[in-house]
């Protein structure tokens, strides 16, 4: 029972977790807010190549990449570092591309311990962009200036190319920048190549506190590599061979409160996350009434298993979906590791059906079938009863995926409890009734969760051709796999469908758990065939108390091929977060028709900044970005995204061998193709 348990609990937190996972490089600048410098491009005649007389000429740079985010090692397939060209900064230039023949890329080394290293040789002439940052009005040559910064490979060739990222790094570099002040970068090392002994560098911030102004004090700076320390005024330039520089983290990093006691990272958590919190008028919170409910059971919490049993049911106050307590098995054991051997299904005219027995279980025993109609659970009408029932993987944005999981957990007991239940048969007219008792069990419980109904060996994306309409058919099980992989996928099924002239494409999204936005995007690009604004998210700036603009609005980029067939989504509230994401911008463009029987879940906000680490290895996230439409309207959260095309769920459609949401794709598509 133990090792089960224990598996159990490793299986079900990659299952039910509805976060979305982002690109490492977290890439934003913000408008000018001061005049910054001009830049050229053009190599200086015949270069000084520095080093072979300075033995303290830095050549190799080396170091650590530390993390704390859930989700960064679902980025790291092809991992590397970069000599990242600061020009983008300098300029304040969200769409800078990182020139390609100045990419100087090093292997970052994941260790058995899941800690990562890296390595960077640097090149004797650099080729990146040269800066004029001497404030003297005169045409100088100017310096190069670089960050190291971790990147994953996603989409073609090895180099960094423009889908993968622009602007700046902001997380996973060598600087540090600012979150509540447009990203301006405030500290960390900075690489600076200088071809001779003429060129001038800033020693600090100025009086308008920016890098990179015209206000910046400059002085020389020696030929060759510098590196620049710019945690202190003025700024400390040196020289060493070969330095070791670890990674910032930056804004995703983990609010860690796990050395404090109950009662304090309780306060903490609650200060931060009740400000930062996006939809607080939305769902109309109370955050000083909760304060006063909760804060005294944290003060009286003596054991692990009271903080966590607190730390849930604050949870289940604020109906998000991504607001979740990582998973304590002893109490899910105790409180709901037992049933009857049987998945529920409730349907559009409200009866409840068996979905599925499973063999030798006490349901199976007692002589229930599939399709029996269950009437009453405990002497109470099954639908009053399930109106009760609190999901205990909850809370949830929505009421219609709130519904669905108390059907799904309404059989969750504890273990060797005794239910008295009414129900009738397929073919059977008559009204049994029978008392069953709960065994450790969670067959049933699996079956809900799409995670554990996929093939061990499926891909993140699977295609093929529907042979009786001549449709394509595409199924995304997540944004969070191999991103390398998915892309070469992605690009492979897409090329075909072009190729082979296939007029209609079906997308299935009904078990996607979300992943990365960055991803989403570039998957839409391939149906599109000019620039469109989809949203832009706002975060608290906690210098002013305001929810602000990101100044990194999510937009759609046609994509290196373009897909013109007819398209239909499929959704469920399964279909999460990032899944959402993809969903609403091929419905809200007019780009796809949305099937499915009930909408999305309608978690859409930002958990990349809303993680927290608490004491006994207890993990708790809530949402910090808000998204809002080019007019300023709330995207998706606490709606989903709502089907064009409902299909009933019926005890045909639950019971039989075809696909009924799939099947009024094909009709719809054909409809619309012919």
């Amino acid at each position: 029972m133990s090792k089960f348990r224990i598996l159990f609990f490793t299986a079900i937190i990659s299952a039910v977790s509805l976060s979305c996972s982002i690109v490492p490089n977290i890439l934003g600048t913000p408008e000018p807010t001061s005049t910054v410098i001009p830049t050229t491009t053009s190599l200086p005649p015949q270069p000084i190549i520095p080093g072979a007389s300075n033995p303290d000429e830095p050549v190799f740079i080396s170091g650590d990449i530390p993390y704390t985010s859930p989700f960064f090692l679902d980025t790291i397939e092809q991992p590397f570092v970069l000599l990242e060209d600061q020009s983008g900064f300098i300029q304040r230039d969200r769409e800078f591309v990182f020139p390609l023949e100045g990419q100087i890329l090093g292997p970052v080394e994941v260790h058995e311990d899941e800690s990562l290293t890296y390595q960077l040789s640097l090149p004797a002439v650099p080729q990146g962009t040269f800066v004029d940052l001497d404030n003297d009005a005169a045409d100088d040559t100017g310096v190069q200036v670089f960050a190291v910064a971790y990147w994953s490979n996603i989409w073609g060739g090895p180099f960094l190319e423009e889908r993968e990222g622009k602007g700046w790094s902001t997380a996973y570099t060598s600087t540090l920048v600012d979150p509540a002040n447009n990203d301006e970068i405030t500290g960390g090392t900075l690489v600076v190549w200088s071809p001779d002994k003429e060129q001038s560098f800033p020693t600090g911030f100025g009086d308008d506190g920016l890098l990179f102004t015209e206000d910046d004090p400059t002085a020389p700076i020696p030929a060759g590599y510098n590196l620049v320390d710019i945690n202190k005024e003025p700024f400390v330039v040196y020289k060493e061979p070969q330095p070791k520089i670890t990674l910032n983290e930056g804004v995703v990093e983990v609010n860690d409160f796990s050395e404090m006691s109950y009662e304090e990272a309780f306060k903490k958590m609650f200060d931060k996350a009740s400000k930062e919190y996006p939809f607080t008028d939305e769902k109309s919170i109370k955050w000083d009434e909760l304060y006063e409910q909760y804060f005294p059971i944290f003060q009286q919490a003596d054991t692990a298993e009271e903080f966590y049993s607190a730390l849930r049911e604050f949870s289940y106050e604020i109906p998000d979906g991504h607001v979740n307590v990582s998973l304590n098995p002893d109490v899910f054991f105790e409180q709901q590791g037992g049933s009857f051997g049987m998945v529920l299904e409730e349907l559009s005219n409200k009866d409840v059906i068996v979905a599925e027995i499973i063999p030798g279980s006490p349901a199976a025993k007692a002589g229930l079938k599939a399709g029996a109609q269950i009437i009453t659970w405990n002497d109470q009408p099954v639908s009053q009863r399930i109106d009760q029932v609190a999901p205990y993987f909850g809370p949830f944005s929505t009421n219609h995926t709130t519904r669905v999981e108390q059907v799904n957990y309404l059989t969750r007991v504890a273990p060797d409890t005794s239910i008295t239940i009414t129900y009738k048969n397929p073919g059977e007219s008559e009204e049994i009734e029978k008392t069953i008792e709960s065994t450790v069990e969670y067959e049933s419980l699996f079956k809900t969760i799409p995670d554990f109904n996929r093939d061990e060996l499926s891909l993140p994306v699977e295609g093929y051709i529907l042979d009786d309409s001549g449709l394509g058919y595409v199924q995304i099980s997540t944004f969070s796999d191999d991103y390398n992989m998915m892309a070469s996928l992605w690009d492979h099924y897409i090329q075909g469908l072009i190729d082979q002239e296939v007029p209609g494409l079906i997308i299935d999204m009904r078990a996607n758990g979300g992943g990365s936005t960055s991803l989403v995007l570039d998957f839409i690009g391939y149906f599109f065939d000019e620039e469109i604004e989809l949203y832009e998210s706002y975060y608290y700036n906690v210098k002013n108390g305001n929810f602000e603009s990101s100044e990194r609005p999510a937009k759609i980029v046609p994509g290196p091929a373009h897909y013109e067939g007819e398209i239909a989504v499929l959704v469920s509230p399964n279909c999460v977060s990032a899944c959402e994401g993809f969903s609403y911008a091929l419905q809200n463009t007019g780009r796809a028709i949305v099937i499915g029987n009930y909408p999305s879940a309608g978690a859409f906000g930002d958990v990349g900044r809303g993680q927290y680490s608490l004491p006994d290895e207890i993990n708790m996230q809530y949402p910090t970005g808000r998204p809002l439409s080019p007019s300023g309207e709330l995207i998706i959260e606490g709606s989903g995204v709502i089907p064009d095309i409902t299909v009933p769920v019926t005890k045909e459609s639950v019971l039989g061998d075809s696909d009924s949401i799939l099947n009024a794709a094909v009709e719809a598509l054909l409809e619309k193709i012919n």
